[in-house]
């Protein structure tokens, strides 16, 4: 199986979402590939993806991730680059926010939308965040 997925939001939950279903997917062998672009690239930023906010009003959340032994974000990017998952960051959205490839988690891909479209080519799943 071959996954493809956009990260084009940056918040906490979106976090989850996003390398919940990769992790989860790598583990079945599948393989898998990650466009981040616009506020999606806080998902891979060194600080941004250690620090991100849970929605106004849904604090109780964090009280149920730590019952529920739901690692952190940072353990998610972890594992997921551990389980082979292909982290790709949007280089136009890099640009017009001046970012360079050294601000974000090691073992990234720097590429344009023709590299995920690309990837995404032969997907048997599509998904956006």
């Amino acid at each position: 199986m071959k996954v493809a997925i956009i990260a084009a939001n940056g918040g906490m939950f979106d976090a989850y979402k996003v390398f919940n279903i990769a992790t989860a997917a790598a583990a079945t062998d599948a393989e898998v590939g990650i466009f981040f672009t616009f506020e999606g690239l806080n998902l891979i930023h060194n600080e941004a993806h250690k620090n991100l906010a849970l929605p106004a009003g849904k604090e109780h959340f964090q009280e149920g991730f730590k019952k529920a032994n739901v690692p952190p974000v940072d353990e998610l990017v972890s594992m997921a680059g551990e389980m082979g998952v292909k982290m790709i960051a949007c280089q136009m959205t890099m640009d017009v926010m001046s970012l360079e490839k050294e601000q974000f988690v090691e073992g990234i891909d720097v590429g344009g939308a023709v590299t995920f479209l690309t990837f995404a080519q032969d997907a048997d799943v599509t998904l956006t965040f």
